[in-house]
């Protein structure tokens, strides 16, 4: 978030309690640089510098002087572009899919929002970030028959299986049916994506109404699958549920997406790419961020205890889900759309009031804007969504961006295999 006091940005003042903070002599030492450098990198908005309370000195975020430093290092040969190559923030692949810039997040060069707001089907969306071609007409894709009773895999999961979790036992299961799956060529392997993601949106259910699979399959589109899927009953929902895939359906190499194209580059086939970004998906640090932010409106309860809740986690040093973006220091482009959905949708639904009071609780203690995080969950409250759901949409809109990477470094064709610089491990103290 920018604040602006006597003309002068606040934006470096910014961070998030759990972002470690350095000593001017510390920062300098890190840099390699003199005190008077340092500054000149705060002024220019490189470092943040937060003012220590009851002081006049300045404290620095870590963060901002590792990536800060791995840029220069990056002069400095191979060996230093190696170590910090692969730290956040440092791009290590090229890709035409997407980007992240100053006007926000683009798929193939039309802006994401853009897309959501005109209403373009995910579908449209996932075939533009295919082959860089946004379709004139909406495509239609053809889903095919469950091909495993969805009450046998229901069986198999454990009661209250989260959603993420049911497509995770899923997709190796429609891989294990599709005998042709390996090697296949471009054309082939997005007629088989097609598939996959329409499978994705319409066997998020199965673990609790296994019955509404067959239904979801048969629905025109994937907005229309998660509606059926989650049986909601609001008029808006399939228009809602779609503007919520096309904000999610890429964004760069996040930690999912690198691990799709690790897997793609060792010629694992299309599901096996699909599972692996999955499983990295349900992280606490991605995906799996919605989850803690449900947690957080659960732990809330009612609006009126936002505040308090709010700042007895800050008072404790605890991180606050939900809000901030390393990426969007100004606010994440993709949460208005849908934090205006749910205001508009269903403002009197408990857990909506809840969350605006939480932002305004965050707001009011100078923290930075929402995630796109916060924004599912309350989308999500506002449709009548189960636990878990958020996160599901997260999940099943990246898909499309997935496979695009996955056809995007099979083209590439090289494997990606970092190198490790060894250290001699340190020695335990002795007691």
């Amino acid at each position: 978030m920018s604040r602006r006091k006597g003309g002068r940005s606040q934006s470096r003042f910014v961070h998030r309690p759990e972002e470690e903070l350095v000593t001017a002599v510390e920062a300098a030492a890190l840099l390699g640089v003199k005190r008077a450098t340092l500054y000149t990198y705060v002024s220019r908005g490189l470092v943040r510098c937060v003012p220590e309370p009851g002081t006049k000195e300045n404290r620095y975020v870590r963060s901002d002087l590792e990536r800060l430093k791995t840029r220069h290092d990056a002069r400095a040969g191979h060996a230093a572009v190696a170590s910090g190559a692969l730290r956040w923030g440092e791009p290590v692949i090229d890709s035409s899919v997407s980007q992240v810039g100053a006007e926000g997040l683009a798929y193939r060069g039309h802006s994401a929002v853009g897309l959501a707001l005109e209403g373009r089907s995910v579908e449209a969306v996932a075939e533009l970030l295919w082959s860089g071609v946004l379709p004139e007409e909406e495509p239609r894709w053809e889903a095919g028959e469950a091909v495993i009773p969805p009450s046998e895999l229901a069986r198999l999961l454990p009661r209250g299986t989260p959603p993420v979790t049911a497509l995770s036992a899923l997709v190796p299961l429609l891989a294990a049916k599709d005998a042709v799956r390996f090697a296949a060529p471009p054309e082939q392997e997005k007629v088989r994506a097609r598939r996959l993601l329409r499978h994705l949106a319409a066997w998020v259910g199965v673990a609790h109404a296994p019955g509404r699979v067959a239904r979801a399959l048969r629905a025109e589109t994937m907005a229309e699958s998660l509606v059926c899927a989650w049986d909601s009953k609001v008029k808006s929902a399939p228009e809602l549920l779609n503007r919520a895939l096309v904000l999610c359906s890429d964004h760069e190499l996040n930690v999912s997406t690198f691990t799709a194209r690790v897997t793609a580059s060792s010629g694992a086939d299309l599901y096996a790419c699909v599972s692996a970004a999955l499983a990295a998906s349900s992280g606490p640090r991605h995906g799996g961020a919605c989850d803690r932010v449900e947690a957080l409106l659960t732990e809330v309860g009612k609006p009126e205890r936002a505040a308090a809740v709010v700042y007895e986690r800050l008072r404790r040093g605890d991180s606050v889900p939900g809000f901030g973006h390393r990426l969007y220091p100004n606010g994440d482009p993709r949460t208005p759309p849908l934090l205006d959905a749910a205001r508009e949708v269903r403002p009197e639904v408990p857990r909506v009031r809840v969350a605006r009071a939480v932002q305004e609780a965050m707001r009011d203690a100078g923290h930075p804007e929402p995630s796109v995080d916060l924004g599912l969950v309350m989308l999500a409250d506002a449709l009548g969504l189960p636990p878990g759901a958020a996160g599901t949409l997260f999940a099943v809109g990246r898909a499309a961006g997935w496979v695009a990477h996955i056809l995007e470094q099979r083209e590439q064709g090289h494997l990606l295999r970092p190198r490790a610089r060894y250290v001699e491990p340190r020695a335990t103290p002795r007691k």
